[in-house]
């Protein structure tokens, strides 16, 4: 398979983006760069590298009841090589702070995400 193609393939299989997130950036583009731009900045404030953060924000959004975030951060976190125990552990590290029944959303979430990756 030629790299376009294979890029080609690769567009196809990212996720849609959520149509309210759409729309918000489409409606307020400076807001969205303002965004961007702080997250880019944040990345580079510390040592820490992409697939730790990755790991940290999939535990501050199932701290938040953040349903989407998680989800956002799990496929995030894989991309950037982190293994299946890697984002269970980071979800199972909720358990106590966040309470059990949130984090068996995280998880299953995380497994929905994972599923739909494989497909």
């Amino acid at each position: 398979m030629n790299k376009s193609a294979t890029h080609a393939k690769t567009r196809l299989k990212e996720p849609a983006l959520p149509s309210t997130f759409k729309a918000f950036v489409t409606r307020f583009p400076a807001i969205s760069r303002a965004h961007e731009t702080t997250a880019r900045a944040v990345q580079k404030a510390g040592p820490l590298d992409r697939k730790t953060c990755a790991l940290i924000k999939i535990g501050i959004s199932i701290g938040a009841g953040l349903e989407s975030a998680t989800r956002s951060h799990v496929r995030r976190a894989g991309e950037q090589g982190a293994t299946e125990a890697e984002i269970e552990q980071a979800i199972l590290l909720a358990v106590n702070t966040c309470g059990f029944p949130r984090t068996v959303a995280a998880w299953q979430w995380a497994q929905q995400v994972r599923e739909k990756a494989r497909r």
